[in-house]
């Protein structure tokens, strides 16, 4: 049984990078991307406070410049986003992390829970291509700040080859 839970508090710097070695040691070993981003969903979502969406939109092997939704926690959501349509789709027609701190304030954002008021994506880049997003929502307006895109950018990284 894996509990790679932060303790209460844990400021973010170290949160992080606990989260980074924890996302490490269980897909260092694994070649099946669903259970890589499976589980790091389910990491993100254990780590991180106030959240209430925690997961991945992958790009779409079928239909260029869209994404599907991957694996995740939290309400079930939206299926199909075109690359440049919300918040996701602006981080994946950009490749550029999005940090928005008020999801009502941004041009085209999509609604999959009506519950969500600040939201944070950051694309994960493989051979200069982005081929999924991590998306985290949260209840909270302005709930993320440049540490969280820095923890997140570091944890698209190490998952580039991974996923």
């Amino acid at each position: 049984m894996y509990d790679f839970r932060p303790a209460p508090g844990t400021p973010k710097p170290p949160l992080y990078s606990d989260l980074l070695s924890a996302a490490d040691a269980l897909t260092r070993d694994e070649s099946d991307a669903v259970a890589n981003m499976a589980n790091v969903a389910a990491l993100l979502w254990e780590f991180l406070a106030d959240v209430n969406w925690t997961g991945f939109y992958r790009a779409s092997d079928n239909e260029p410049e869209e994404l599907v939704l991957g694996p995740f926690m939290g309400r079930p959501a939206c299926i199909r986003i075109p690359f440049a349509q919300g918040v996701c789709g602006a981080a994946a027609k950009t490749g550029k992390t999005q940090l928005v701190a008020d999801v009502h304030a941004f041009p085209g954002h999509i609604a999959c829970d009506g519950d969500t008021q600040s939201e944070l994506v950051v694309p994960v880049i493989r051979d200069g291509r982005v081929i999924a997003v991590i998306d985290l929502d949260s209840p909270s307006k302005a709930r993320f700040d440049e540490e969280d895109a820095a923890g997140i950018e570091a944890l698209a990284a190490m998952l580039a080859g991974r996923i």
